[in-house]
């Protein structure tokens, strides 16, 4: 009996013991957390970098601890971090022919802290083009001004440049911008500015590739607003200069305008664009012998010479007979009266002679142009 006990409690001991090995489980090992990933935009040693293109670096699997990017004086660019600290990307534009370098540290998800290195290097220019532009900031302007821009240089790549240049109004407009030559492009609305309207003007040139390895030397911005709403019709046949303000006849004058029968004295008929004033100008023209013949209350319509202005030794033939060289005659008094009342932009709209205004005439003839043929010198059309 002893014996029997002896054998089953041995085999209740085995049996534990297998029963026990059974139920084990293996040991898992945890993975490994992964280390920072580092992506610079432009790559390292990245060259001929466009000073506005984006550069930014983000950390992926990590974060960052501290990040700079220094010009080659060692001032750093600004930037801005986002809010996770994951990326960085800079917020001004660079220079040109300038070698950027990172610096600074990431850590990753692993614990483990990584430099930030590299650098880059920014296009050399073979040129670079200014622009300038005709509407001043906090201006206001009449309801048939253009908005001019005029470059340094011919342009080469007008379709890049002109989708750098925005146009917002207040209100809805529909304008476009036109290319009237290689250095000179317009933009204007397809009718008379709405009175009222506020306007900001963009032009984000500075770095823009004008073609040829030229490059935009400078941004542009303009906010200006459009007055309200003033129209002149003068008819070289009736001899008359009327004033419409707000669609409405305030002032209807006699007056004497180019002789027609003289090919380089007639007044141009077309929509002219008052240009500048001046209480009193010197009017000269050596093909007809004239010089420094002082007038009062000019208003410049157009850059062939024709203005709108005072004098009084053709009052007689106001109302009746054009005996001017090409400027429109008003008596002193009724001149100042406009003068007074007149703002650069608005529109002068002549009829009656047997030339038109073109684009011998310079600035501005734009509203000389149809809708169409004016679409139709947009770079991007």
């Amino acid at each position: 009996m002893l014996g029997v006990a002896a054998c089953s409690s041995g085999t209740a001991g085995a049996a534990q013991s297998a029963a026990h090995s059974t139920s084990a489980k293996p040991t898992v090992q945890a993975a490994p957390k992964p280390a920072a990933k580092i992506a610079l935009q432009p790559a390292a040693g990245a060259r001929n970098v466009r000073p506005k293109a984006p550069v930014k670096i983000t950390v992926s699997d990590g974060t960052i601890q501290s990040v700079a990017l220094t010009n080659p004086t060692g001032k750093k660019v600004i930037g801005t971090l986002s809010a996770d600290h994951t990326s960085w990307t800079v917020g001004e534009p660079l220079g040109f022919s300038k070698t950027y370098t990172w610096s600074g540290r990431a850590l990753g998800a692993d614990g483990e802290s990584k430099p930030i290195a590299g650098a880059f290097t920014t296009a050399t220019p073979n040129g670079l083009t200014g622009a300038s532009i005709n509407t001043g900031d906090g201006k206001t302007y009449g309801v048939a001004m253009p908005i001019a821009v005029t470059f340094d240089s011919p342009v080469a790549d007008k379709a890049a440049v002109q989708k750098a240049m925005v146009v917002r109004t207040s209100v809805p407009v529909e304008g476009a911008w036109a290319w009237l030559d290689a250095q000179t492009v317009h933009w204007r609305p397809r009718t008379y500015w709405p009175a009222g309207t506020q306007v900001d003007v963009n032009l984000n040139l500075y770095a823009v590739p004008f073609g040829d390895g030229v490059f935009g030397a400078n941004d542009l911005t303009s906010h200006f607003a459009i007055g309200r709403s003033q129209v002149v019709k003068a008819n070289t046949k009736t001899h008359r200069l009327l004033v419409y303000r707000g669609g409405k006849l305030i002032q209807n004058f006699p007056a004497s305008m180019g002789l027609d029968a003289d090919p380089g004295r007639v007044t141009n008929s077309g929509t002219h664009v008052v240009m500048s004033k001046a209480s009193t100008y010197k009017m000269t023209n050596p093909r007809y012998k004239y010089f420094d013949v002082e007038v009062p209350w000019a208003v410049r319509i157009s850059n062939n010479g024709e203005f709108i202005h005072g004098y009084g030794p053709s009052v007689w033939a106001q109302g009746n007979t054009n005996v001017s060289h090409g400027c429109v005659n008003l008596s002193p008094d009724n001149a100042k009266t406009y003068f007074d009342e007149a703002m650069i932009g608005d529109p002068v709209e002549i009829t009656g002679s047997t030339k038109q205004l073109d684009p011998a005439d310079g600035d501005y003839y734009d509203w000389a142009i149809s809708w169409p043929n004016w679409l139709a010198k947009s770079a991007t059309a």
